[in-house]
Order: C-alpha cells, then sequence, then structure tokens
C-alpha cells in the first residue's frame, strides 16, 4: 500500500511540476526579453538567459513616455471602481440572499441570464448610448457600469450570504435595525472573504482592461498604462525589450495583491465558509 501511494504521489507530483513549468514559461521568457538588449533579442536561437543583464531597460522604458500618468490613471480607475463594484454587488446579493419578496428567484434568473450574452455583442449598442450621452473620451464609460452591477459577482455573493444564518438578521430586526443598517454593519464584515474575492477579480479586471480604454479614450493625457504599452509597438519594428519590462512592472501589482490577500480569496471562493470568523 505504502508503495502504490509513493508511485500515486510521484505521478501527481510529477504532472504538477510539468503543468507549473508551462505555466512560468511565458512568465520567465516575458522577465528574460525585458533583461536583453535589441541585438540579443534578434539572435537565433533564441538565449532563455540574457548574456548581459539590462537592469536599464526598465528605468529607459518607464521614462520613454508619461508612464506616471498612465500609471496614476489606471490606479484611479481600479480602485474606483472596485470600490463600486464591491458596494453594489454586495448590495444587490443582500437583497436576493435575505429579503424574501415577490419574484425574487425569477428576477435572479433573469440577472444570472445576461452572463450568456457576449461582451462583443453589447459592444456596439454600448458605444452609441455613451456616445449620445456625451461621454466619450471621459472616464464614465469605465466607472459607470462598475456601478450597475456584475452577474457573477452577484451570483457570488449571494451564494456566500446564503450560508450566514437567518438567526442574526433576525436578532438585528427584533433591535430595530433597516435592511441598510444590516447589510452594512452584519453582512459586510461576515462576508469579508467574498468581498476580497469581488475586488481582487474587479481590480485585476480594470488593471489590464485594454478594450475598453482603446474604445473611449481619445487623449494621451487619460490613457491608461495598458494604452501606454502601444507606444512600444510601431509599423516598423516593435521594441521588445521596453515593452516586456513596463509588462513586468504591470504584472506585479496583481500578483503583489493576490499573495496578500490569497487567503481571502480561498476562503471567498468556498461558499461554504461564510459562516467562519
Amino acid at each position: 500500500m505504502k508503495f502504490r501511494r509513493r508511485i500515486k504521489n510521484s505521478i501527481i507530483l510529477f504532472f504538477l511540476l510539468a503543468g507549473s513549468i508551462a505555466l512560468l514559461t511565458p512568465l520567465w521568457w516575458m522577465i528574460s526579453t525585458s533583461l536583453k538588449s535589441p541585438e540579443e533579442i534578434a539572435q537565433f536561437p533564441p538565449t532563455f538567459i540574457p548574456e548581459k543583464f539590462h537592469f536599464s531597460n526598465y528605468v529607459e522604458a518607464w521614462t520613454t513616455g508619461p508612464f506616471t500618468r498612465w500609471a496614476l490613471n489606471s490606479v484611479f480607475l481600479a480602485v474606483v471602481g472596485t470600490i463600486g463594484s464591491v458596494f453594489v454587488n454586495s448590495l444587490v446579493a443582500y437583497g436576493f440572499a435575505k429579503m424574501k419578496f415577490k419574484g425574487c428567484n425569477f428576477w435572479f434568473i433573469v440577472v444570472l441570464s445576461t452572463m450568456l450574452l457576449p461582451g462583443f455583442v453589447t459592444m456596439v449598442p454600448q458605444y452609441m448610448l455613451f456616445s449620445k450621452l456625451g461621454w466619450i473620451n471621459t472616464y464614465l464609460p469605465l466607472l459607470v457600469p462598475s456601478f450597475l452591477g456584475s452577474a457573477f459577482f452577484i451570483f457570488l455573493l449571494r451564494q456566500f450570504m446564503m450560508t450566514i444564518p437567518n438567526e442574526f438578521i433576525e436578532a438585528a430586526i427584533m433591535d430595530g435595525a433597516g435592511h441598510l443598517k444590516i447589510w452594512w454593519h452584519i453582512m459586510l464584515p461576515l462576508t469579508k472573504p467574498a468581498l476580497i474575492t469581488v475586488a481582487i477579480f474587479s481590480f485585476n479586471g480594470s488593471w489590464n482592461d485594454l478594450l475598453g480604454p482603446l474604445l473611449y479614450l481619445n487623449e494621451e493625457s487619460l490613457y491608461t498604462i495598458q494604452l501606454g504599452l502601444q507606444t512600444f509597438k510601431g509599423s516598423v519594428q516593435t521594441q521588445w525589450n521596453y515593452l516586456m519590462a513596463m509588462s513586468v512592472m504591470i504584472l506585479l501589482p496583481t500578483v503583489l495583491i493576490f499573495f496578500l490577500f490569497q487567503k481571502f480569496f480561498i476562503e471567498g471562493s468556498n461558499i461554504s465558509s461564510g459562516t467562519k470568523g
């Protein structure tokens, strides 16, 4: 039995190791390319380890354009959008999870059905709507949808809230608390892992968004850092060392956020943990 268990563990370890290598190879190639000279990047066969580490690529890439301004723009959009997404989706999820009203299940199914619509289907009518509202070349098309709710986030938070005993709410109602007070003082603290999960998804989605800013922003001063990456891609030549250097720096905030909050992320993904803590 012990021999079979060792064989089984060895096979599992092998596949995990192979999968890890497959996932980490593109990351290593990006970091390696960011430290190479243009001449070494053009070499064939390619080198996986730079012959000489050009750390100056990071400084030079950052100073080729107003990346500080673009990074601040991205931070503003990501933070404001995340705040709106967390509070609005949690409020709607609380209504579906704990407030029983006529047609509750029907309207919840309607909300979930919106997930069946690909984003490309609504792209043109959404652009026409924002254009008529005069929101083109502003941050409103990128921020307002965050305050209108997301079917996936509502579903995730609702399922998490449903695991919280109703006795908490009944006791609060007996003490004279209204639903807004219950949501703010009881549900939000108890659903902190799920809220952090939603915040991580929202931040990453906004931080890595290229299509939205590309559609709605025209002035360079309003660009996000994702749009700024396009300055390294020309019609004749692409500055791969600068492009990869900036890509590494853009990746760092999302990796840092995940490692800082991975405990809450795992708990938030497990809806059965709603009553813990």
